[in-house]
């Protein structure tokens, strides 16, 4: 095959966009929100999964759409210095990871680009202070999500595990490195023992919960077990220190499948002398080693101080809101779920801050200014939303409501730079700190904090 020049690159296929295959050379400019080099060729963006800045790589393309492409890697032609050789046996087949073949503090660096970018493009914002991306352990760090199942029938094998790259397929793995080690190191007999069981091919998922102790396995079972299948789960669970709970329809008929079974799960803030109980389909946050040093820098940026009255909007089981009443501050911890609520004020209960904590439950997507108002004022303010943002929420601030410090986490930069534009070029604040955190190690998942201070009084 004879290559172009880099000057001018080309499509090296011989076939038009109709069939099935188009072979592309591309130089690789940088990287993009989710990890994948960015070429161009003939004025076309592509985008190249498993390729970096810097590298000449042959591709394929098997997404193709008037502005755009999508391919992933051949062949690495010119590599970077920065490419490593992913740990993962699996990584070329397994879809849950993308980015184990870049250097782990050059994932960072890409991240924090993303990061600044989308603030700078989508919110038309840049921070007065970049904080330092906040990083822990890059292995074996994620205790909470969910596992595919799915019974072949042409292997006579079940397999468990994440999505295939590009496909809906399961990939067939034996090991995971990003799971629990104890999961990871279970994976095989566990497909072995789903493989056993009577409605084998009516499992399509399991939810794993785990803390320091425990290891939960909550089977999604659209059949009932049998007799036979408790007694292998059972001797399973035995002889591995698992628990499996079972969940027939909704989240309510979520339930351990004996006594013993029925465990208590939970994570500490040692550093606040705070211990959370969960239950296994709680959300929680998936790595409680970034978690303690994100729960440390919120703090650091909110400087809650005693008798101060703090809202924490989104505040699940807790998280923040409980840091913030050691501190002696009022705070009242608004979320969406009443379950969820349930379970904080347990943890409220059982933290003995009682006299510091109040909950509220209010939809915060569609919240009115009339609702906001009966909270009282708070100056200060802590949001954590999910992936949609808190884009309600920032709009009703005005001279009624206004907040003179918003401490601000989120896992999606997109969101919050939409939320950035409308806190800085609308309500009178400026983006006075902001930084990523690596929750999501060798995924592109980026997470991060903002710190607004209100500039018109």
């Amino acid at each position: 095959m004879n290559f172009c020049p880099l000057g001018n690159l080309k499509s090296l296929s011989m076939q038009d966009d109709i069939r099935p295959k188009k072979i592309l050379l591309a130089k690789i400019e940088n990287i993009d929100q989710e990890g994948r080099g960015v070429a161009h060729i003939d004025g076309k963006a592509i985008f190249v999964e498993g390729a970096l800045q810097g590298e000449l790589v042959e591709c394929e393309s098997y997404v193709r759409k008037p502005s755009y492409e999508i391919a992933f890697t051949n062949r690495v032609i010119r590599q970077s210095n920065l490419r490593v050789k992913p740990k993962c046996d699996h990584f070329n087949r397994c879809g849950g990871c993308s980015m184990q073949h870049f250097e782990f503090q050059a994932q960072i660096a890409a991240k924090q680009r993303v990061f600044e970018n989308t603030l700078s493009r989508i919110g038309k914002v840049k921070p007065e202070t970049i904080l330092m991306p906040l990083a822990g352990p890059s292995w074996h760090y994620r205790y909470k999500g969910r596992l595919r199942v799915k019974f072949v029938i042409k292997k006579n094998k079940v397999l468990v595990g994440f999505n295939e790259k590009r496909t809906h397929f399961i990939a067939d793995i034996s090991s995971c490195e990003v799971l629990p080690q104890r999961l990871s190191d279970i994976l095989p007999p566990l497909q072995e023992l789903i493989t056993a069981l009577s409605i084998k091919d009516k499992i399509p998922q399991i939810e794993f919960a785990s803390d320091q102790n425990h290891l939960v396995l909550v089977l999604r079972i659209l059949e009932k077990l049998n007799v036979h299948d408790e007694s292998l789960l059972n001797t399973f669970s035995s002889k591995y220190s698992v628990q499996f709970w079972t969940q027939s329809k909704g989240p309510d008929t979520v339930k351990p499948l004996s006594k013993r079974d029925d465990v208590k799960l939970s994570y500490t803030l040692k550093e606040f002398g705070l211990q959370f109980s969960f239950m296994p389909y709680d959300f929680t946050q998936i790595n409680p080693y970034i978690n303690q040093v994100l729960v440390r820098r919120a703090m650091h940026l909110l400087k809650p101080s005693k008798d101060e009255r703090i809202f924490d909007f989104f505040c699940g089981l807790g998280n923040f809101t409980l840091p913030i009443a050691t501190s002696g501050a009022k705070v009242t911890g608004i979320e969406g779920s009443l379950s969820l609520l349930e379970r904080a004020k347990q943890c409220r209960d059982e933290n003995h801050l009682n006299d510091f904590v109040e909950y509220q439950c209010m939809n915060l997507f569609e919240i009115t200014k009339e609702a906001l108002l009966k909270l009282g004022h708070a100056d200060k303010w802590l949001i954590d939303p999910p992936r949609d943002g808190a884009f309600q929420l920032v709009q009703l601030i005005d001279e009624d409501i206004n907040p003179s410090v918003i401490v601000y986490v989120s896992c999606n930069p997109a969101t919050l730079a939409r939320d950035a534009q409308i806190l800085v070029n609308e309500k009178g604040y400026k983006l006075n700190k902001a930084g990523i955190v690596n929750m999501f190690p060798h995924t592109s998942h980026v997470e991060s904090i903002a710190l607004f201070l209100r500039t018109i009084s």
